[in-house]
C-alpha cells in the first residue's frame, strides 16, 4: 500500500521530532491487513507479547499475555483494548506497512504493534520515548494531543502503566480507516475508541537512549576482553605520598578503559549486528535451502542494514549477522536493503547461500 499523497521531504523538514502531523488517508488504497480474529489469535501464542489493558471504574488494569480466548468472553461492557507487540514478524501482509516509510532508515525502525479496542478503550493519556505513525485500520478513534513531557513529568502511581497525572489536550482529531497521526518523542497524547470494532497500527521508530548504548556495547565488550588485559607500571618510582593516585597513574587507567570503547570500526560492526537482531528467531522458514529459482524474496520479518566501507566495498547486516561485501555482491546487498525485486545474481551467490541458510532471505 503505498503513498499517493505524501511528501516525505516537507514532512522531515517541518515536522519530524518537531511537532505532530495529521495526515488524512495518503494512501493510493488503504485496506485493513489483519482480521481481528487473528490479532486475538496471536495474543494466544506464548512467543508473542501481548497486553490487555481495562479501564474499570476510573481503574487501570493491565494483563500481560498470552491471553486465554476465554478471557475475551469475559470481558463484558468495561472499556478494553487488545494490543500486540511486533505483528510484522508474524503476518507479511502487515510487515509491508513498513515499506511506504523507507525515507527513514531501516536501523530506527522498530516494529509494528496493532491494538484492538472497544467503544471508550485506550491505555490512557501517556507519553512515549520514541516516533510513532499510528495507522487508523478499522472503526474511528478520538486522538488528543498535549505539550512535551520530561522525566520530571508527574505520574499517576500504577505499577504497570505510565499515565499522565495532568493530561491538558491542546489538539483533537477523529481519525478514520487510513487516516495517519505521526507523534514526535514525549509529546503526551491520549487515543479513545469511538465505537466498537476500533484497529490501530502503530509503527514506532526506535531511539537507543546513551545508557542503552553503553549497557549494550560494554556488555558485547566484556564477552571478548582477556583475563590478562590488566593495568601495568612497569617504570613505577616510589611515592612520594603512598595515598596520591598519581596523573601517571590515571592517564594510565582512563587509556585502559576507553582505547577500546573509541574503537570505532569495532563499534560501528557490533552496532550493525545489534540493531539487526531480532528479539527471537525468525518465525518464517520456507525457502531456506538453496533453490532453482530465479527470483528471492526477502523473509518479511528480517532486518537489513549496511555500513559503507569504500566506494566499492560495504559490510551487511542481516538479522544480527555481518557480511563483508564488495564489487557486485556488494550492490546486490544494497538492493536487499531497498524495496526493489530481487534476482538471484551468481556473482553474489555466496552471500545469498548465506543468507537463505539463516532464512533472512527465501526462494
Amino acid at each position: 500500500m503505498p503513498f499517493a499523497d505524501f511528501d516525505p521531504d516537507s514532512f522531515l523538514r517541518d515536522y519530524w521530532q518537531k511537532k505532530p502531523c495529521l495526515i488524512r488517508n495518503p494512501w493510493t488504497h488503504w485496506a485493513n491487513p489483519l482480521d481481528p480474529d487473528d490479532l486475538a489469535g496471536l495474543a494466544c501464542e506464548d512467543e508473542i507479547d501481548s497486553r490487555l489493558v481495562i479501564h474499570k471504574r476510573g481503574d487501570w488494569k493491565l494483563r500481560h499475555g498470552p491471553i486465554p480466548e476465554k478471557a475475551f468472553a469475559k470481558l463484558g461492557k468495561h472499556p478494553w483494548t487488545l494490543l500486540v507487540q511486533g505483528v510484522d514478524r508474524y503476518v507479511p501482509e502487515v510487515a509491508a506497512l513498513r515499506a511506504p516509510f523507507d525515507f527513514i532508515p531501516n536501523w530506527r525502525i522498530d516494529d509494528v504493534m496493532v491494538s484492538y479496542a472497544s467503544d471508550g478503550g485506550g491505555v490512557g493519556p501517556h507519553f512515549d520515548q520514541y516516533d510513532v505513525f499510528l495507522i487508523q485500520s478499522l472503526g474511528t478513534r478520538r486522538w488528543q494531543i498535549g505539550g512535551l513531557c520530561d522525566s520530571t513529568t508527574t505520574l499517576l502511581p500504577h505499577d504497570d502503566l505510565r499515565l499522565l497525572a495532568n493530561f491538558e489536550p491542546t489538539d483533537e482529531w477523529l481519525l478514520e480507516p487510513g487516516d495517519m497521526l505521526y507523534i514526535p518523542p514525549r509529546f503526551a497524547h491520549n487515543g479513545v475508541a469511538v465505537g466498537d470494532d476500533c484497529m490501530t497500527y502503530s509503527i514506532g521508530f526506535r531511539a537507543p537512549s546513551r545508557a542503552d548504548l553503553i549497557t549494550h556495547y560494554a556488555d558485547h565488550l566484556l564477552e571478548s576482553l582477556p583475563e590478562n588485559d590488566r593495568y601495568t607500571d612497569p617504570d613505577l618510582t616510589p611515592a612520594d605520598n603512598p595515598g596520591e593516585i598519581t596523573p601517571a597513574a590515571l592517564a594510565r587507567l582512563h587509556t585502559l578503559l576507553t582505547e577500546t570503547l573509541t574503537d570505532r570500526a569495532a563499534f560501528a560492526r557490533w552496532f550493525g549486528q545489534h540493531s539487526t537482531t531480532l528479539p527471537s528467531p525468525l518465525p518464517f522458514r520456507e525457502g531456506s535451502g538453496v533453490g532453482k529459482r530465479k527470483h528471492l524474496t526477502r523473509n518479511p520479518a528480517s532486518r537489513f542494514a549496511y555500513i559503507r566501507q569504500t566506494p566499492d566495498t560495504l559490510t551487511l547486516f542481516a538479522d544480527g549477522e555481518s557480511f563483508d561485501c564488495a564489487g557486485e555482491t556488494a550492490a546486490f546487498a544494497q538492493s536487499l536493503c531497498t524495496n526493489a525485486p530481487l534476482t538471484n545474481l551468481p556473482a553474489a551467490a555466496e552471500l545469498i547461500k548465506a543468507l537463505l541458510a539463516q532464512s533472512s532471505l527465501q526462494a
